[in-house]
């Protein structure tokens, strides 16, 4: 069974919306609801996918009889011909998992397309050269 999209912890973190301009973080109360916009029915290069974390509060975090907020999904996306980000957070049940996992592989699809040519191509059978930029700039 692969990891469910909830235990993923990534490293470091990204920012919600934008430095540089304000409004470019938006909420939504469910995936169905951002599954009709076209982040998601639109072109994968026009809004270009580069993170994703669910996030799922700690029950522990919260008082007895205190409500647990419901389960997040950050995403966040640059708008390639604008040349700005924005972020989403969507509110997500387990039962979401299946189409959020499907819109995620398209997505990471359209990014190992542009980083192929350094990360090869598993249909190709290539691989990486393994090598870093301290073991290329040693050879200098």
């Amino acid at each position: 069974m692969s990891t469910r999209l909830w235990d993923v912890d990534h490293p470091y973190y990204c920012a919600e919306g934008n430095h540089f301009k304000t409004g470019q973080h938006t909420r939504w109360p469910s995936w169905q609801e951002f599954a009709e916009t076209l982040f998601v029915t639109g072109d994968r290069d026009l809004s270009l996918l580069f993170r994703w974390d669910w996030h799922r509060p700690d029950p522990d975090d919260y008082e007895p009889g205190e409500q647990v907020p419901a389960d997040t999904l950050l995403l966040f996306f640059v708008i390639q011909r604008k040349g700005f980000n924005c972020s989403h957070a969507i509110a997500v049940t387990e039962a979401d998992e299946p189409a959020v996992r499907a819109f995620l592989t398209e997505c990471a699809e359209t990014m190992r397309a542009t980083w192929e040519p350094l990360l090869g191509s598993p249909a190709r059978g290539d691989t990486p050269t393994g090598r870093t930029i301290h073991d290329v700039l040693e050879t200098l």
